[in-house]
C-alpha cells in the first residue's frame, strides 16, 4: 500500500495536524487510516499513503496518509503518532527514509586519503550514515553515525551539504544528506554489527571503487572543496 494514491473522508480530528479517516483505492474500500498534514483539510480530500504502521493494543495495520506534495521522514511520524492515546506504535514503515552522514577524509602532508566502508552483507563501497532520529539535527546525525560506525570524532567543513536521492526499494524514496567531515587519526574502530569492512584511499582510488553516479558527483565535490583549503 505505501505510495498508493487514495481517496478519503475525514471523520475526527485527533490533535493538530493529525485526523482519523476511512480511504478507498483501487485495492482496498473504506480502511481505517490516520492522515497527517501541514496544511488545511477539506472532509473529502486526496491522499498518498506515506507510512504503514502496525500499534501495541490495535489489531491490524494502519494506514498513514498524507496530502499530495507533504514529505514526512520516519522521526516526525512517530512524533505526530505519540498524540494518539492508549495506544504505542510498534512498527512504522515509511515510504520517504532519511539518512545523514559523512565523506570522511583524513589529511598529511603527503596525501589526502578518504574513508569508504562496507555494510554488513553490502556489495559496494561508500560513506557511513544512518537514520536521522527525532530531536537531532542533520549534522548530529553524521557526527553522531559517523562516531558509532568508525569510533571517529570529526569536525565538519563549513558549507558543504551534498544530497543523494535514489529508490533502493522500489517505492522507497530514500534521502541522505552528506556532509564533509575531517578527521585527525587514521585509526579507525568499526561498528561489527553494522560494518563489514573499511578502506582509507586516495581520491584517484575512492573514484573506481566507488559505483554510483551519485557517490561519483559527491566526491568530486569533496575533492575540489579540500583542495580549496588552506590547511
Amino acid at each position: 500500500m505505501i505510495a498508493e494514491n487514495v481517496r478519503g473522508t475525514l471523520f475526527g480530528n485527533i490533535a493538530e495536524g493529525l485526523y482519523s479517516a476511512y480511504v478507498s483505492s483501487s485495492a482496498v474500500s473504506n480502511r481505517s487510516a490516520y492522515v497527517v498534514t501541514r496544511r488545511s483539510i477539506k472532509e473529502y480530500f486526496d491522499g498518498i499513503v506515506v507510512a504503514v504502521a502496525a500499534f501495541e493494543g490495535m489489531q491490524g495495520e494502519r494506514l498513514i496518509v498524507a496530502q499530495p506534495g507533504e514529505i514526512y521522514y520516519e522521526p516526525e511520524l512517530r512524533h505526530m503518532l505519540a498524540k494518539l492515546k492508549n495506544v504505542t506504535v510498534k512498527s512504522l514503515h515509511c515510504l520517504y527514509e532519511k539518512s545523514c552522514g559523512g565523506i570522511i577524509f583524513y589529511k598529511t602532508r603527503q596525501n589526502v586519503k578518504i574513508l569508504l566502508v562496507k555494510n554488513n552483507n553490502g556489495r559496494y563501497w561508500s560513506f557511513p550514515k544512518g537514520h536521522i532520529e527525532d530531536g537531532e539535527t542533520e549534522q548530529e546525525t553524521a557526527i553522531r553515525e559517523i562516531k558509532e560506525e568508525t569510533g571517529l570524532d570529526v569536525t565538519l567543513v563549513n558549507n558543504f551539504r551534498e544530497i543523494s536521492e535514489y529508490c533502493p526499494f522500489g517505492k522507497i524514496r530514500k534521502r541522505v544528506v552528506f556532509f564533509l567531515a575531517r578527521a585527525f587519526t587514521d585509526n579507525v574502530r568499526i561498528q561489527e554489527e553494522e560494518i563489514d569492512s573499511y578502506i582509507w584511499v586516495d581520491l584517484q582510488q575512492a573514484r573506481k571503487l566507488c559505483s554510483y553516479d551519485n557517490d561519483l558527483r559527491i566526491i568530486e565535490k569533496a575533492e575540489t572543496t579540500i583542495h580549496l583549503m588552506r590547511n
